[in-house]
């Protein structure tokens, strides 16, 4: 059962390092696409207020999208509710993951934001460290390196 379990956990664990990985990438671009550089450029300079705010908009955009979401499952629209679901979960990631890597170190500065922060950072790696040790995650981290040098590599 455990191993099972942790067979999972690791496709889950890869499937979200892929995710992350393109989500970071698909930011910068976007980033330069909409010529934000300027804006980025404060924002990592910005106050901790300031940063904390900026940390909440994300948040404010993607919650109507999973309420929409839930509503559409609720009303037996599961497909549709799944895929506005994934599609909230991909931007809020996106959004989220791209305001703190800019505004970490003033966000950090709030003691609650830390000690949330220190907590998973310490439950992910420990997950990590179980997860690593299996097999299919093995196999699907060289999937992944195949995979990366093809589609990035191949001419």
């Amino acid at each position: 059962m455990k191993k099972t379990l942790l067979s999972i956990l690791a496709i889950f664990l890869i499937i979200e390092e892929w995710l992350w990985d393109l989500l970071t990438a698909f930011g910068r671009l976007l980033s330069q696409w909409l010529n934000l550089q300027r804006f980025e450029q404060w924002l990592s300079q910005t106050t901790a207020n300031m940063a904390l705010v900026a940390f909440t908009i994300p948040v404010l955009i993607v919650t109507p999208i999973n309420l929409a979401a839930f509503w559409l499952l609720a009303n037996g629209l599961i497909l549709q509710g799944i895929l506005l679901e994934i599609l909230a979960k991909l931007l809020g990631t996106l959004l989220i993951a791209r305001v703190f890597a800019l505004t970490k170190t003033q966000l950090l500065t709030f003691a609650f934001l830390r000690i949330t922060y220190t907590t998973i950072t310490r439950w992910l790696q420990w997950a990590h460290a179980k997860v690593t040790e299996t097999t299919v995650y093995r196999l699907a981290k060289q999937l992944k390196i195949k995979a990366k040098a093809y589609f990035f590599n191949h001419e």
